[in-house]
């Protein structure tokens, strides 16, 4: 087996992708792991028992918390690791890391999460979030990032995509081609309940771009059931404008969430995501999904099989199309639903890797 490396961006939280670089460590157990910063109290045991390196900026001041405000160092800090060793190299895409230089004999496959979205498509939207230093200071670094990144896309020398649409966005702003694998959901890990409720389920992370806001407008106007589960800096805000038919928590245990994902009515996905697991862990449920018509969902979703989307990210929208899936539920086949998650898996992602990069 070549020699692999595994430069992932940074590791300071199990998300999708630390969950996709898990299952790289057991495509290629003896890779060595490359990143900017690394937490290790916030890692799984799998990826704490590989051997992990980190960049300078793991050794800057406050670097676990603030690493985002060293961007403008990551370049210089992904060329000063010394790749030369590695035959394969895999680098995971969504902050800097397919920058790294490799031997020119080298395979260098890059897996994009998504390209970084601070930097081109929300680049107005992150701005305006900033605080005023932050502010005044991106007009003038990331023009200079944008060069890098574009630049550096050169180096890889196959790219895959998570979706379609992150290969559209690839094709966008690297102007390369991809080929797509969709990142490996453990759907075997959920199955039907004897009876769904009357409940609609809503999970993720309570910040903007994720749209949580669009749900609770919705469901305060309809007055269904609606569960949401996530924690993010807009949560004190929903909490307050959310009325009695709406129940928000913090998280739920592995059992409950489960339990909540098989007994919804259905998941609602109010964002344009790249990729979006929660859907194929609703349809491997047995349970249908309502998602924005956008983005990755394109990929999951079967329209008037699995699911429903809706087209404009609006309270009436979102509502129309619950109207909708009502009138859909008594056709819904959870049969249906658990196939179509079933070409999400794990076992799909490695067959598919492995013949990418020969291993």
């Amino acid at each position: 087996m070549p020699r692999t490396a595994l430069v992932h961006y940074w590791l300071v939280s199990m998300r999708g992708g630390e969950r996709v670089l898990e299952r790289m460590l057991g495509l290629y157990p003896d890779a060595d792991i490359f990143t900017h910063v690394y937490d290790a109290s916030k890692m799984s045991r799998r990826i704490n028992a590989a051997k992990v390196q980190t960049s300078y900026i793991d050794r800057l001041p406050f670097s676990k918390k603030l690493y985002q405000y060293y961007l403008p160092l990551m370049p210089s800090a992904l060329e000063e690791l010394d790749l030369t060793p590695y035959d394969l190299v895999v680098s995971s895409e969504a902050g800097p890391a397919k920058g790294v230089i490799t031997r020119p004999d080298a395979l260098h496959v890059c897996y994009c999460h998504s390209p970084m979205r601070y930097l081109w498509d929300q680049y107005h939207q992150y701005r305006a979030a900033a605080g005023l230093l932050p502010r005044l200071a991106m007009p003038l670094m990331y023009p200079r990032l944008r060069q890098w990144d574009v630049n550096s896309s050169a180096r890889v020398d196959k790219f895959v995509a998570n979706s379609h649409y992150i290969g559209q966005r690839i094709r966008k702003v690297w102007r390369r081609e991809s080929e797509v694998i969709h990142p490996p959901v453990e759907v075997d890990l959920y199955g039907p309940a004897d009876e769904p409720g009357d409940t609609y389920l809503w999970v993720g992370q309570f910040v903007p771009y994720k749209r949580p806001d669009l749900a609770v407008d919705a469901f305060n106007a309809s007055g269904r059931k609606l569960l949401m589960v996530g924690t993010g800096g807009m949560a004190k805000e929903l909490r307050a404008r959310a009325r009695d038919n709406i129940t928000i928590v913090d998280r739920l245990d592995f059992t409950a969430l489960r339990r909540a994902f098989a007994e919804s009515r259905a998941l609602l996905m109010t964002a344009e995501e790249d990729f979006g697991i929660t859907p194929v862990e609703a349809m491997a449920s047995g349970r249908p999904v309502i998602a924005f018509g956008r983005g990755g969902a394109l990929d999951t979703v079967l329209p008037q099989e699995t699911g429903l989307f809706f087209n404009e990210q609006t309270p009436e929208s979102l509502n129309e199309a619950v109207d909708g899936c009502e009138a859909f539920l008594p056709h819904f086949d959870p049969a249906a639903a658990i196939a179509q998650a079933q070409n999400f898996a794990p076992e799909i992602f490695d067959r598919k890797m492995r013949a990418l990069t020969g291993v």
